[in-house]
């Protein structure tokens, strides 16, 4: 198993922002981690990838403890956050270099030159980030994620702002990457789920509310779409189309 989390709850002074959740994630499959804005996605994410302490509970990625053995961690997790932090002066391939310095990687030329035909960034490589669209600064923040080939990719609303262009391309790339590697894909459009995920788990106000496969989930609430699963769920229609 990847991804383990165990009664995880985090405290924001008094407000809890999630509370004593549990769910798994599975090699080889995308699971979708689903909620309104201010549900607990990012937060639980953040714990995830060691960037913040959880206040109780355990959580482990790939047999990892992300609270003991944070190093660990984040050498086997590939994390694209919801604000994607490049350097716009950078040129593409710079840029990639930067990042296979700091994970120390032996092999960087031709690791730099895999992740950027993985990412469709043949025809960017040597233009500055500042000067890509959207969709391709999200592709540069994704072949940042897996230039160290992470077992683990969590990503954060990846797709959130772009044109249907630009979505058809990122929802294949990620598609292409969970079929070797465990990817948490959250997001609160529900479309991006449908489109793109094997196993769902929907968090409403911090509690998990929903935890199964896509299609076992249809089973459940026949001729229902996800949209209006996730809003019987949530009580939410917050959703962005």
């Amino acid at each position: 198993m990847s991804i383990a989390v165990e009664h995880l709850t985090k405290l924001f002074g008094q407000q809890k922002a999630i509370d004593s959740i549990s769910f798994r994630a599975e090699p080889g499959k995308v699971m979708g981690f689903l909620g309104p804005n201010g549900a607990g996605k990012s937060t639980t994410m953040r714990i995830l990838t060691s960037f913040i302490p959880q206040t109780s509970g355990r959580a482990t990625v790939c047999g990892f403890d992300v609270a003991r053995e944070a190093l660990e961690v984040r050498r086997v997790v590939g994390y694209l956050p919801e604000h994607n932090p490049l350097y716009p002066e950078l040129y593409v391939k710079e840029s990639l270099g930067f990042v296979a310095n700091i994970h120390g990687l032996q092999n960087k030329r031709q690791r730099i030159s895999d992740v950027i035909g993985l990412t469709g960034l043949g025809d960017e490589q040597h233009k500055k980030i500042g000067q890509l669209s959207k969709g391709y600064r999200q592709r540069v923040g994704l072949a940042q994620a897996i230039i160290h080939d992470p077992k683990v990719l969590i990503l954060d609303e990846p797709t959130s702002g772009l044109d249907p262009n630009q979505l058809s391309g990122i929802r294949k790339l990620i598609r292409d990457l969970g079929a070797s590697r465990t990817v948490v894909f959250s997001t609160h459009i529900m479309q991006e789920a449908e489109a793109v995920c094997d196993h769902i788990v929907i968090i409403n106000k911090g509690n998990i509310v929903a935890d199964d496969a896509l299609s076992s989930l249809r089973g459940v609430h026949p001729g229902r779409t996800l949209e209006e699963i996730f809003i019987s769920l949530t009580g939410s229609n917050a959703i962005a189309h």
